[in-house]
């Protein structure tokens, strides 16, 4: 087993075998799904180990070569977890609304990057001072807007080597720009979702918190210590 990743039972704590109900089974997600309770699909958690060990090992060896891997969650259970995770580990990531063209038009985002970190240190450098104070309640506005849109993803100088997603479904605009540049993702899928577009699917429970800040936390500490560990050339 590779390091920093959970066994089994950890997985069954967090509730990570939970799928949704058996009407709403995705037909890719039949190989993960161990049987129906109370009908409702139910992951085969050596299954899921499985995956996720594989989706630790890829992504420790991203970090070993030194690329870079953007972390995307935008429902409400995923925002807060996805953000620390990527904060705590220096990688740029989308923890809100995936905006259209982030992969695929990144010439055009980055711009828009640019810009907000050129008004932010314009700001902190008190350049900003010259304005008139309805220009710079403009100029604020700007910043703010800015932030809350690319905020995240003010590391991404190029497109990224592979995306880490919580719930593939939700996030199938960046699953389908993915797909179309050929970047691998790793995904925490439930029943309902596409694992035929998923490179590295990890078949979990995607709305609980605990199961959500599991998978996250491996990914994210399996990319921690690759980037201590380079690989061999």
């Amino acid at each position: 087993m590779h390091a920093g990743t959970s066994d089994i039972q950890t997985l069954f704590e967090a509730g990570t075998h939970f799928g949704y109900s058996r009407a709403r089974r995705h037909p890719t997600a039949a190989p993960f799904i161990f049987g129906t309770k109370d009908r409702s699909d139910i992951f085969d958690l050596e299954e899921t180990q499985k995956r996720l060990d594989a989706a630790v090992a890829f992504a420790s060896s991203l970090a070993g070569s030194g690329k870079q891997i953007l972390l995307v969650g935008g429902k409400n259970e995923a925002i807060s977890i996805v953000k620390d995770a990527a904060e705590r580990i220096g990688v740029p990531y989308v923890a809100g609304r995936w905006i259209g063209g982030t992969l695929t038009n990144f010439k055009n985002i980055r711009k828009r990057i640019d810009r907000l970190e050129k008004l932010m240190s314009e700001r902190d450098a008190g350049v900003l001072e010259k304005y008139t104070k309805k220009e710079r309640l403009l100029i604020d506005r700007e910043i703010e807007e800015l932030l809350s849109r690319f905020g995240g993803l003010v590391k991404l100088t190029d497109v990224p080597a592979a995306l880490f997603i919580v719930d593939t479904r939700r996030e199938e605009t960046a699953v389908r720009e993915a797909n179309q540049l050929g970047i691998p993702v790793i995904g925490l899928a439930s029943s309902d979702c596409d694992f035929s577009l998923v490179q590295y699917p990890i078949p979990g429970n995607d709305t609980s918190v605990r199961s959500i800040r599991l998978v996250a936390d491996a990914i994210a500490r399996a990319y921690e210590e690759g980037k201590r560990v380079p690989e061999k050339k």
